[in-house]
């Protein structure tokens, strides 16, 4: 390959538009309030990447497939396996027990090794993604020398700003059809708007923060989700390294209280989460727009050791008092089954 598609050269896709001719890089949030277009990808443990580039442009997904092949169905590696995530399901019940949580996501990372690293484009990925598991936050962040090759099909809105106006669409819920969600999910998710609000309101003009949709049901390829909107307007003053600050991790893949969550998902889970569950997106300083995604249904090469590059996948599920082990376990299944498939080319699309 040449040109801006080939497997090596940086470069973003988001929302219709192809980002090209990388100018910088920096660890910097405040570089969002700068000048250009950057992509950002925003790991769970908190290594924040913000590249800008020069070009951006209308393009579509690329060709599905090309320049892609996916690791052997079978070869996939759980950091927990089924007996340990069912035990942290009801160590997390414990705590809640305990009145130290209401909820708290407990999540794991599928691994698995690609039998042809010459054929591992992260953007042949995304093409594949794009065609058979269409999401409205879809997009890839290529930058193999600083370590970022991402691709996601999240359908979860983490940080859109306009201007002074932000908005967040937390996820909670999530089954096979309507008729699966519970009472629960429907609790899931307004605990979790909670949350999202006194986010928000750290960073947003007093009296402005508001719901304007509340467990509305999305549909999407294999599942639905519940999802509610939470939207302010930033105070005087307020910038992205105080919204990030802030909101960061997301509320909807950590748990309520936030703290507490956070210690309890570090005690139990066995692998970092990296991009997934972190934020991935866009932000256009020069028109003071960005829309930044939950890092979920995503994929990311891991090239630690470059003669082995492995390919990794997070899911999970965020547990109440009203959680089961195995329901809670089959709906992490049902979130990565489509994807892992896709990504293996064992999908038919």
């Amino acid at each position: 390959m040449s040109g801006p598609t080939a497997p090596h050269t940086p470069l973003a896709r988001f929302g219709g538009r192809l980002a090209t001719g990388l100018r910088d890089v920096t660890s910097d949030p405040a570089a969002l309030d700068s000048t250009g277009y950057w992509a950002v990808a925003f790991d769970f443990e908190g290594r924040l990447t913000c590249a800008r580039f020069a070009d951006v442009r209308p393009a579509p997904a690329p060709p599905s497939g090309a320049g892609w092949r996916g690791p052997d169905a079978g070869s996939w590696h759980s950091s927990l396996d089924r007996d340990a995530y069912t035990a942290g399901v009801r160590r997390i019940r414990e705590h809640i027990a305990a009145g130290e949580v209401y909820q708290a996501n407990l999540c794991r990372v599928l691994s698995a090794p690609l039998p042809d690293p010459a054929r591992s484009d992260i953007d042949a990925l995304t093409g594949l993604l794009a065609h058979g598991n269409p999401a409205p936050y879809a997009g890839t962040i290529r930058l193999p020398e600083h370590g970022v090759e991402i691709a996601t099909a999240s359908p979860e809105l983490y940080l859109r700003r306009t201007g002074r106006t932000v908005s967040s669409g937390p996820i909670k819920g999530t089954g096979r059809t309507e008729d699966d969600l519970l009472d629960k999910d429907h609790a899931e998710n307004v605990m979790i708007v909670d949350l999202v609000r006194n986010d928000l309101g750290r960073v947003c003009a007093t009296g402005s923060v508001t719901v304007p949709d509340l467990c509305a049901v999305e549909k999407h390829p294999g599942l639905v989700h519940l999802v509610s909107t939470v939207e302010g307007t930033l105070r005087d003053g307020a910038d992205w390294p105080g919204l990030l600050a802030a909101t960061f991790p997301p509320g909807s893949v950590t748990g309520a209280p936030k703290s507490s969550a956070l210690r309890i998902i570090e005690a139990l889970e066995t692998a970092p989460r990296g991009p997934y569950c972190g934020a991935v997106g866009w932000v256009d300083a020069d028109r003071g727009e960005g829309e930044l995604a939950v890092g979920i249904r995503t994929f990311w090469l891991d090239r630690t050791d470059p003669a082995a590059p492995l390919l990794r996948f997070g899911t999970g599920a965020g547990i109440t008092w009203g959680s089961d082990p195995d329901r809670e376990w089959d709906e992490t299944e049902l979130k990565a089954a489509r994807l892992v498939a896709i990504a293996s080319g064992s999908e038919t699309l």
